[in-house]
């Protein structure tokens, strides 16, 4: 069993078709002109706040944590082992790290965080790995139990610290993490920004929110999913540890002792999700609340599925999801605005469609668009519950259109038996 379905396009001759990769060059034009819209958009508006430096700090926390269960997940299923029970241990993540973050200080705290995650990962190894249990059902497990255990010892163990701040369903709050501004810089393209001038501003604002008032965890987090890519692509050890989720017993052939790899997978999958957890209850929120995580483990897992199993594209899904999650901050006309840069989106889309002669997807594009167009004239500003729903719905969207080119790990999900091709 998977977390996706690989669909693979035939040629006449019978051959799979060789999939177009985007290429850094595409990337960087695709996000160059994303920047132009937005500028246009902002100058016929007057309203520049969705590239303001606000907005992108705000959209690299809101990325974080997702970023980092997605992370995670990369790991985990690179291994061959399907983990849903992200969630779970992103719960056990943020009750670890406020734990350790009030007792102690918050950098243990990040530190208790992971090793909260990654207990959660080493249950979920010894279920599937050791006893062959389904991946699904023990992921489903976990998450049902981590965060009954941890709304269970909340209540019992904090109600001694309701003096210091605590709740029947929080703990005390812990002491923030450093945040970093590069001075100089900082100023400099916030002055710019405020000129709002066509394309120039715009990108000044993008680029001050990576300097400006960042988390040094945001930081962390951007270097973890660095360092995964090098050690997954780069090494010894990735190699053997992915040739676990392609071929195991291939790779069993060849010496590599599969069951250590899927456990060291499995439980570095688990901190970085506690990482993500322990982001929430050290940095957005400097305390520990019952269902804080709300869903994110699932958003990173459908980041990871976005980003093709890879690094890269887990990045931008992650950096996609955490835009939208950070609307919620936006005001309420802002995000009115978005509407109208998606509806002019969609109209580009479809005369690309139009160009490859794709007629039925620039049909559904061009509906989507006149719909998107409507909905912008004749409303003043979005209800805040559809804000609120923009992640989700963002997440059920990006997975629906991206299906069609994903490509998992081949053994992602089977249930592997030493010797088992002897």
């Amino acid at each position: 069993m998977s977390t996706a379905t690989a669909v693979r396009a035939k040629t006449p001759g019978g051959a799979p078709a060789k999939k177009r990769k985007l290429s850094w060059p595409v990337v960087l034009l695709l996000i160059a002109g994303a920047l132009v819209l937005f500028s246009a958009v902002g100058m016929i508006t007057d309203n520049h706040s969705l590239t303001s430096s606000g907005q992108i700090t705000a959209a690299l926390g809101a990325a974080v944590p997702i970023g980092m269960a997605g992370l995670g997940g990369l790991w985990s299923e690179r291994a061959g082992v399907v983990n849903i029970g992200l969630e779970g241990m992103m719960v056990a993540g943020t009750f670890a790290g406020a734990w350790g973050g009030y007792l102690v200080n918050p950098w243990f705290g990040l530190l208790a965080g992971m090793l909260g995650g990654a207990l959660g990962g080493l249950l979920h190894a010894v279920i599937t790995v050791t006893f062959g249990v389904d991946h699904i059902v023990s992921g489903v497990g976990i998450n049902l139990l981590i965060p009954g255990i941890c709304a269970y010892v909340n209540r019992i163990y904090y109600k001694d610290y309701i003096a210091y701040g605590a709740g029947a369903n929080q703990s005390p709050p812990a002491d923030p993490l450093p945040y970093i501004t590069i001075p100089g810089l900082s100023s400099g393209l916030k002055d710019i920004e405020a000129h709002h001038w066509f394309l120039v501003s715009d990108v000044a604002g993008v680029l001050g929110g990576l300097v400006t008032n960042l988390s040094v965890v945001v930081v962390l987090a951007g270097a973890l999913i660095v360092a995964s890519y090098f050690a997954l692509w780069r090494t010894v050890f990735g190699l053997r540890l992915r040739s676990c989720g392609e071929n195991p017993t291939a790779a069993e052939s060849l010496g590599v002792n599969v069951y250590k790899y899927k456990y060291l997978a499995v439980i570095a999958s688990g901190a970085f999700a506690g990482l993500g957890g322990a982001y929430l209850s050290l940095v957005a929120a400097h305390f520990y609340k019952d269902g804080q995580t709300l869903g994110r483990g699932f958003i990173g897992l459908a980041a990871m599925i976005f980003g093709n199993w890879m690094p890269g594209g887990l990045a931008v899904g992650a950096g996609l999801f955490g835009f939208t999650d950070s609307l919620q901050l936006r005001d309420p006309e802002s995000v009115h605005v978005l509407i109208l840069v998606v509806a002019i989106a969609m109209v580009l889309l479809a005369a690309w469609h139009l160009y490859r002669r794709r007629y039925t997807s620039a049909l559904i594009s061009a509906v989507v668009s006149g719909g998107l167009f409507v909905w912008y004239f004749t409303t003043e500003e979005v209800q805040r519950p559809l804000i609120v729903a923009t992640p989700y719905v963002i997440t059920l969207v990006v997975l629906s259109l991206a299906s069609q080119r994903l490509r998992p790990p081949k053994a992602d999900g089977q249930i592997y038996r030493k010797g088992q091709g002897k």
